[in-house]
């Protein structure tokens, strides 16, 4: 098909199509700098039809035997254009048996009139039937004697890598097979080292390509950041992992500009350094693809930014390159000096003969993220990343058994006016595996139209945009419209004010006042208590929001707070309750929902939160997780920010955004949003206090543009008037506030953490809708159904597996329980008690000191418990570090456990050598070899003479102090020897009784290996 696309780059000709000539096509790097001369890179994707003589391979007939060593399955989960791909791994299969598997009637290409119409099934059904990839196959399919555009023998600078350092990377300088079907994918992501790459479909049906042009790189990670946080902060690379799949309707919405095109057999494409690529088979093909380079790629290489999180990522040392063909900056790059910009529209050095110039030489920006020497062998592999530990609920199953189960509480349907709130099952987990399972078949029934993967819809709430389409604020993050009416989303447009110079509030306005303005804060606090017993005695009413549904009458947070006329059944007298024991709970006593009104201790309160970090009530949300993730987060508060009027927000702007598409009403949206609102150039954000009940906010967490700011601002709550009135989510007073349904208020940090709830004008950050919460979220919290007189609020659940521990986001926040942003389309991670990880102390220095033959110590014995032992000898062990084929790794394999080579007597192999593994389960694997390790080992001996051997972190001497865990199983052996003291061979068989199977079963015969494998 032609070049189509969304809002293409400015300068970009679109997807180009070159037409060699037979001579033309002799040479391949000339005709890539040939192309380049033409402007095919802007585009950052160009397609080659070679001449029609040209042929790689006489005849396919003979390829059926070959094998596919590692099939992947793809399991997509995720909704509304932005998904998360699983590759699982599958057991080897014949080329015979994929095409028959393609072709069969579960996995075959539908039917369709056009590429549109294909483009269409593709991404309504890409959750569905998970197709099969054959990917990643070692091999290629050209005849030997084929010379032009032999993918194999390119014979391109990258080649270097090979002749003079000796290092062949697989899939990188050689070439590798893919075989596709119906629905396979390669998500979004930059070649390795982001390097050029070149694809050859040989024979089948077409494969369609996605192209972000390099200019726009940077765009497409901060929209890809922004949906997914969580990824992003454990992997700063994670678009590497070949994971994440964001539809052209969301890139459109966003305004990211972006190409597409179709692949047809017998035709080449390429793609460009740091061009963000994606795309799909029409069916059953085969495709030959590796990677090249040319002299313009070394700038890129230099400052390619790395997965982090995996040993076998593709590394390639940049100083050979530069040394070579930049030998005038190679001391600068040594030296960390080598800086600059890239010119993404410059051709390479090597088009000059097309263009007639001379060879000129930019600077270019430089960073160096790789500490390797040219004298190192950097071993990596190009392969789809394969989940070792996929989520059970990933595993693909059979339809039946699929939308067979009960619905566990994830993202609930659409809600009409006329509809009311509908119990939707069990509370559970909210991982967007689970969501594959349960709403997918929801999404297939609802969404028939032809645009149904157009109906993701965002705000056009920009800020000030440059010409070259740069948002100018520097943080950028995705936000989503919540508006159903396009009146809303011109009115976010025309009250988005960026900050100029804000009213910043003095610590003094908080604490320490000075005696002179003692009298006048008496006075005020005699005024704001007038004013709470004004408000109890009325109800304070306001105009209710035209965008706000009205709960129906049987909601649980309409049911009457008063019970009775009596107070006493309200609030719990103080006087009978028993003292609070729990450290957490201690600062939260007087602010029970409970309890007595008291609004001098949510004053306090709200005061000791504003001079702690993170410094805003809303961003305590995430405030355990970014302890966790930056241990000295406090010192960084302190010496970012003058006097704590300025920090960086913890809340991602996708946790305002982020809602279901089932509550989006309208049909037409705006443009994407991709900036948060009052955010500072250096992202930072004003801290703003009220001054009525002190409690402190980021401007951007609350929505407080810049003219509101004074020393007289106050919180929406207390700007209503509305004093006494809590946060119908939980139980806890304090904290920010904003107004919900039916005159509600809400906090903010509650208002996040459950799914359901929406900001209905997100720049404002109110009012908030939460007529989409199901009803079973309203129960018993853990922590706090000992506290208050009966169950009130919105309950989140423990994001792990099926956990049913269900807390109130304040309590869990109080208590210290990890909450942090999740991946698009859930928000926040949440983890419970039962869950956390326990934190290790770590050893005493000075106790590890090396131990003496003879010395009397503690261990772990054979049978799981720790005993007192003596140090027999100190031995060296050598363990081995290998990488598998399907990229797990170990590091502690023993000499004897590689099987193609005897590492007894020869040593150790090469690194990157191809061994044989012997698994535990006594199978062999295929593997390269990676590192020695040589470890010191004592050797123990135990009472009953048995003997082991373990690390010095396993060994305890007598004078330290035992952890938990070793106390726990710590025994002491008797003083006489008997041997079988310690493996327990001769405890009578009698002393248990023995077990019977359940009569349910008796009638039916089981094997009785299987009955003595059930009860083990």
């Amino acid at each position: 098909m032609a070049s189509d696309s969304g809002p293409q780059a400015p300068g970009s000709k679109g997807i180009m199509t070159f037409h060699p000539t037979a001579e033309e096509f002799q040479n391949f790097s000339r005709y890539i700098a040939y192309m380049e001369s033409q402007g095919a890179h802007k585009a950052g994707l160009a397609k080659i039809v070679p001449p029609k003589d040209w042929k790689p391979r006489k005849s396919y007939d003979d390829i059926d035997d070959l094998v596919i060593p590692a099939p992947i399955q793809q399991v997509v989960t995720g909704q509304s254009g932005l998904f998360t791909q699983y590759n699982i791994q599958k057991k080897p299969m014949t080329v015979r048996e994929f095409r028959k598997t393609a072709n069969s009637d579960k996995f075959c290409s539908p039917r369709y009139t056009d590429f549109e119409e294909l483009e269409r099934k593709y991404w309504k059904n890409v959750t569905f039937n998970p197709p099969i990839y054959g990917a990643d196959v070692n091999g290629t399919l050209y005849d030997p004697d084929v010379t032009d555009w032999n993918i194999g023998k390119l014979s391109t600078i990258l080649d270097t890598v090979e002749h003079e350092s000796g290092i062949t990377i697989e899939g990188v300088n050689t070439p590798y097979l893919y075989f596709g079907m119906w629905k396979t994918t390669f998500a979004w992501h930059t070649e390795d080292m982001d390097l050029y790459s070149i694809n050859y479909l040989h024979f089948g049906a077409p494969k369609s390509w996605y192209c972000v042009p390099p200019e726009h790189g940077k765009r497409m990670e901060r929209l890809a950041q922004g949906f997914f946080p969580g990824s992003h902060q454990n992997c700063e690379a994670f678009l590497r992992h070949k994971m994440t799949l964001i539809s052209p309707s969301i890139l459109r919405k966003y305004g990211i500009p972006f190409e597409k095109i179709t692949q047809e057999p017998g035709e080449f494409m390429v793609t460009f350094p740091y061009s963000y690529h994606a795309g799909f088979n029409h069916g059953y093909n085969c495709a030959e693809s590796t990677n090249f380079a040319t002299e313009r790629w070394i700038e890129y290489g230099k400052r390619a930014i790395l997965c982090s999180c995996r040993k076998d990522m593709v590394k390639i040392s940049m100083d050979l390159f530069v040394k070579k063909y930049q030998p005038e900056r190679y001391e600068q790059w040594l030296a960390g000096r080598d800086t600059g910009s890239i010119d993404h529209s410059r051709p390479t050095p090597e088009a000059k003969e097309f263009l007639g110039e001379e060879e000129g030489r930019c600077i270019f920006f430089v960073l160096r993220y790789m500490d390797l020497n040219s004298h190192s062998k950097m071993i990596g592999t190009k392969r789809h990343r394969v989940c070792l530990d996929v989520p059970d609920e990933v595993v693909p199953k059979d339809e039946e058994e699929e939308y067979g189960k009960k619905a566990r509480l994830g993202l609930t349907t659409q809600v009409t006016g006329a509809e009311e709130c509908k119990d939707t099952g069990n509370l559970t987990d909210r991982k967007a595996v689970l969501f594959f399972l349960i709403t997918s078949f929801h999404n297939l029934k609802r969404h028939t139209d032809d645009a149904w993967y157009d109906t993701f819809h965002v705000t056009s709430d920009f800020t000030n945009v440059s010409s070259d389409g740069y948002s100018s604020s520097s943080p950028l993050f995705p936000q989503q419209c919540l508006s159903p009416v396009q009146a809303e989303v011109t009115l976010m447009k025309q009250t988005n004010v960026r900050p100029s110079k804000p009213t910043i509030l003095r610590p003094s306005k908080l604490t320490n006042l000075s005696p002179s303005k003692q009298t006048d804060s008496s006075s005020s606090k005699e005024t704001y208590s007038s004013q709470s017993k004004q408000t109890e005695c009325k109800s304070m009413k306001s105009k209710p929001h035209p965008l706000l549904r009205k709960l129906p009458k049987q909601h649980p947070l309409l049911r009457p707070r008063e019970s009775s006329s009596d107070d006493d059944e309200l609030y719990v007298n103080m006087e009978d309750e028993p003292e609070e024991t729990e450290e957490w709970a201690k600062p939260l006593a007087k602010l029970w929902q409970s309890r007595p009104y008291n609004p001098q201790a949510e004053r306090e309160y709200n005061q000791l939160m504003g001079l702690q970090a993170p410094y805003c009530s809303i961003c305590l949300l995430f405030h355990t997780y970014d302890q966790v993730r930056t241990p000295l987060s406090c010192l960084n508060y302190s010496s970012a920010v003058v006097h704590r009027q300025r920090s960086k927000p913890l809340i991602p702007e996708m946790c305002f955004s982020t809602t279901n598409d089932k509550t989006n009403n309208s049909s037409n949206s705006g443009e994407g949003q991709l900036s948060t609102p009052h955010l500072e150039e250096d992202g930072t954000s004003l801290l703003v206090s009220c001054s009525q009940c002190c409690v402190r906010v980021h401007a951007s967490c609350y929505g407080v543009s810049a003219d509101q700011v004074s020393d007289e601002w106050m919180c929406a709550r207390c700007e209503a008037n509305a004093l006494t009135e809590d946060c119908c989510l939980c139980s806890l007073r304090g904290g920010a506030l904003q107004r919900a349904n039916n005159d509600k208020w809400v906090h903010v940090l509650c208002a996040l953490a459950v799914l359901e709830a929406r900001f209905v004008n997100i720049a404002h950050r109110n009012p908030v809708d939460l007529s989409y919460i199901p009803l079973a979220r309203f129960q018993l919290c853990f922590y706090c159904k000992r506290r208050v007189k009966r169950d009130v609020g919105c309950c989140v659940q423990c994001s792990h597996g099926r956990c049913t521990t269900a807390i109130h986001p304040t309590c869990a926040q109080a208590a210290g329980q990890l909450m942090q942003p999740d991946d698009w389309p859930f928000i926040v991670h949440v983890t419970c008690y039962r869950h956390k990880s326990p934190v290790l102390p770590e050893r005493n220095k000075a106790a590890m000191r090396e131990l003496e033959v003879g010395q009397n110590v503690i261990c772990k014995h054979k049978n799981g418990r720790y005993y007192q032992c003596e140090v027999l000898e100190l031995t060296i062990a050598t363990f081995y570090e290998v990488v598998f084929d399907d990229g797990s790794y170990s590091d502690n394999l023993f000499p004897e456990d590689i099987e193609n080579r005897d590492c007894v007597k020869l040593g150790p192999p090469t690194v990157g050598d191809v061994v044989q593994v012997r698994w535990t389960d006594n199978l062999l694997y295929g593997a390269k070899f990676v590192a020695s390790h040589s470890i010191p080992m004592y050797q123990m001996e135990f009472e009953d003479g048995s003997s082991l051997s373990a690390k010095r972190e396993e060994v305890y001497s007598l004078d330290e102090e035992l952890p938990k865990r070793v106390k726990s199983r710590m025994s002491k052996a008797s003083d006489m020897r008997f041997d079988g003291i310690f493996t327990e061979k001769e405890v009578k068989q009698g002393s248990k009784r023995q077990r019977v199977i359940n009569s349910r079963y008796r009638e039916d015969y089981i094997e009785p290996l299987i009955y003595r494998a059930i009860m083990e």
